[in-house]
């Protein structure tokens, strides 16, 4: 494979580059489970929307309304339950086919650009779909692949209109904000703006801001697509604009480790952490862009501006969420995801301008491999990461199953609610009071570290029915309360 590799143009590079890391990230989407605490959660609630049909409110549990996110996530993986059924693959593969679009309009907008060729194109998508963040998130139960979807819409609609007078593309950039309202609400309206606004100051562009886009229509298109939603949100939910508007999109990113959040805890992180996240994220290409941009300074070029402003646009893109969450103490590091597309198409622009070696690209086969090597670990449990699905795999072949509650100990997975497809429960106390509780046949999942030391489950008392690495789950019938306390107390 590497001795046909050399042999390769660079276009040709980065065609197998994107067509292998796409493949193999497709291929991993049902290898492994839905991990806690993020996808484990989104999956629970698209298949909740699926089970209920309600496809306006997403539930953080039956009959319990979830406010922190607009329902463009769920809609995309309760979509993939109804094509695929109920697994792992059906939850991931709408994130990755929205993942696809992004790189195909990465595609377009370098290869649309003046000076510009098929193999910067291809180099563009190449790196984006090798950059590490880019290719994980949009194969996860996550927000991010389809903010990132509007955002980039929104961004090439505006650089078209821009550029080249486009009406249709004028549009397009009221569409990608509408998109962006359904993933992740006003976030999308502060990102584009920080974005343009940081370009439009410079050059005296802002003087064609009243022209440059169709403003009237493209209101109205905006508020006929994302303004329905909200309403409907706030009829069926009273209370959701006041918790996501003002909770979710103030008092999280200025108020560190707000504890306002009704669906968790917040990240608590020292400001400016950002920036690590994305050093981090845009592997393995980060030392290459700048690399890039020492050599343009070194030769004396205008590292990021040109004719048009191409680049400029490029940079205030690809930073503003860095900007935005500088500030902030509660991020993650999918946040910088917004401004990959951009990112690549930086390192292929200098490309075009400078050349570096092709080989030097070869670098992206990592990611690929990366992808094999994590999807492997997480399938066969070898991170030591809390999943429920082995343990709950066991748990449905039992004959009792059926007509027994499940319930765990004190802490309730999210993946224990997706994998027993709702049916898990969670009771809080010590191990004794529970047992004491219980009144009817039960299925009890235990922490091994809340179990008494010396404590036993058989002779006659709870049967243990399966272990995995952190959790021991046993069967307990109503004869066998008493004896199994007296057992607890001994």
């Amino acid at each position: 494979m590497f001795n046909s590799l050399k042999k390769l143009s660079l276009t040709q590079l980065a065609i197998a580059l994107t067509v292998i890391s796409i493949l193999i990230r497709f291929l991993s989407l049902g290898l492994y489970p839905l991990m806690d605490t993020t996808e484990a959660r989104y999956g629970e609630m698209a298949r909740i929307m699926y089970e209920t049909g309600n496809w306006i409110t997403p539930m953080f549990d039956y009959n319990v309304p979830f406010w922190g996110k607009p329902p463009l996530f769920t809609w995309l993986s309760a979509a993939g339950f109804e094509i695929f059924g109920v697994n792992e693959f059906a939850a991931r593969v709408p994130h990755l086919l929205v993942g696809l679009l992004i790189l195909a309009m990465t595609w377009f907008v370098a290869s649309r650009e003046e000076n510009s060729n098929k193999e910067q194109a291809w180099l563009a998508t190449a790196i984006l779909a090798t950059t590490v963040a880019f290719i994980v998130i949009s194969g996860a139960v996550m927000t991010d692949t389809a903010l990132t979807f509007g955002i980039t819409l929104s961004m090439i609609g505006f650089w078209q209109s821009w550029t080249k007078q486009s009406r249709f593309w004028g549009y397009m950039f009221f569409v990608g904000l509408s998109v962006g309202m359904l993933a992740k609400g006003p976030l999308t309206l502060i990102l584009v703006g920080i974005s343009l606004t940081l370009w439009i100051c410079g050059d005296k562009r802002w003087k064609r801001i009243p022209t440059c886009l169709p403003w009237k229509g493209g209101i109205a298109i905006f508020l006929m697509l994302s303004l329905p939603w909200y309403l409907l949100a706030e009829w069926k939910s009273p209370g959701f604009l006041n918790y996501f508007i003002v909770g979710e999109h103030i008092k999280r990113f200025i108020v560190s480790g707000w504890e306002g959040d009704l669906y968790g805890t917040a990240h608590k992180e020292i400001r400016g952490t950002i920036w690590l996240y994305w050093a981090l994220a845009t592997l393995p290409w980060t030392p290459i862009l700048m690399y890039q941009v020492a050599r343009f300074f070194k030769a004396g070029e205008e590292g990021v501006v040109s004719d048009n402003g191409y680049f400029g646009f490029l940079w205030c893109w690809m930073l503003s969420p860095l900007i935005l969450f500088t500030f902030s103490g509660n991020i993650l590091s999918s946040y910088v995801m917004p401004g990959l597309p951009a990112f690549a198409l930086l390192i292929a622009g200098y490309q075009g301008k400078l050349k570096l070696p092709d080989k030097v690209y070869k670098i992206g086969l990592i990611t690929p491999v990366l992808i094999v090597i994590a999807a492997l670990l997480l399938g066969y449990n070898l991170t030591g990461k809390e999943v429920e699905k082995n343990l709950l795999s066991t748990w449905s072949q039992q004959v009792e199953a059926p007509e027994s509650q499940l319930v765990y100990l004190n802490k309730r997975p999210f993946s224990a609610q997706f994998y027993s497809n709702g049916k898990a429960e969670k009771v809080t106390g010590s191990l004794s009071a529970v047992l004491n509780d219980l009144k009817e046949p039960t299925f009890l999942a235990v922490k091994t570290n809340q179990i008494p030391q010396g404590f036993m489950w058989n002779k006659n008392r709870c049967e243990l029915r399966a272990e995995s690495t952190n959790r021991e789950l046993v069967y307990c019938t109503q004869s066998n309360f008493n004896d199994a306390i007296i057992s607890l107390n001994d």
